[in-house]
């Protein structure tokens, strides 16, 4: 232990967790192992953390999820959060972190998450190809005693992996819980020699009415100019096009459903 201390005093190791040092600097994934060295044998990311292992990661991370069997106490550590299971799970490993399956975490986010961010979760997760429809449905009995598995079970069949984006998605569940037909994602639009010109968030194809979400990169000069020539072409094809902000989205989502009503009519 003193050659230790020697050795971070003169900066030839560095101490990550306690008990836990390294020989050279360490990024956040390197932290992250070392965090799962200072926990029970079983451990394995969840929730936020191994969403963002597998590949749909649409939710803000601000903590390390774990998931440990019921029999074994919660570690106190400095950002980290505890879930117990009674769900046996065998975890799989992702770049080398051990993580609950892919199905498993998108369900448990699915269910828990507030229900404007949980289809979000699961659109990403299916654009991911970490895991199929069928995955989730089928995964879904394990969860039918816990906490928000009925939005869970509510939200699986409106999961479309074509969503490029959480917006995207939070726009077509306002519609959707709307009562208002479901939109398609990324609709292509052709031009007169068959090639797709632009592609639109969400459409209703056949009432060639377009939807789109305006971000702040929409402010950008550039393209403003683009989207202008884009709105253009669009209206002389015959497509309506109705954009919403953030404002709409988070603020007065009915302001979204009245509008599309109106232009569907």
């Amino acid at each position: 232990m003193k050659r230790i201390r020697t050795q971070v005093s003169k900066d030839e190791l560095r101490r990550v967790r306690r008990g836990v040092y390294s020989a050279g600097r360490c990024d956040d994934e390197d932290e992250l192992r070392a965090l799962l060295l200072c926990l029970p044998e079983g451990a394995a990311l969840t929730r936020e953390s191994a969403a963002r292992r597998h590949g749909f990661g649409v939710l803000r991370e601000d903590q390390v999820h774990v998931q440990l069997p019921p029999t074994v106490s919660r570690p106190r550590l400095p950002g980290l959060v505890v879930h117990h299971s009674a769900v046996p799970v065998r975890p799989v490993l992702v770049g080398g972190l051990p993580c609950v399956p892919a199905a498993r975490c998108a369900v448990d986010l699915a269910r828990t998450a507030r229900r404007i961010d949980a289809l979000p979760v699961l659109d990403a997760a299916l654009r991911s190809a970490a895991v199929t429809q069928e995955e989730l449905l089928a995964e879904l009995p394990a969860h039918r005693a816990l906490r928000g598995v009925r939005q869970a079970r509510e939200l699986i069949p409106l999961a479309d992996g074509r969503a490029e984006c959480r917006q995207e998605s939070q726009l077509r569940l306002v519609l959707i819980d709307g009562r208002l037909p479901v939109p398609e994602p990324q609709v292509w639009v052709y031009d007169e020699y068959g090639f797709g010109r632009y592609r639109l968030d969400l459409g209703y194809r056949e009432r060639r009415i377009g939807i789109e979400y305006d971000g702040l990169s929409h402010l950008d000069p550039e393209r403003l100019r683009h989207d202008r020539e884009r709105m253009n072409w669009l209206d002389a094809q015959g497509w309506r096009m109705r954009y919403f902000t953030a404002q709409d989205l988070y603020r007065r989502p009915q302001h979204i459903v009245t509008t599309i009503r109106k232009a569907l009519s």
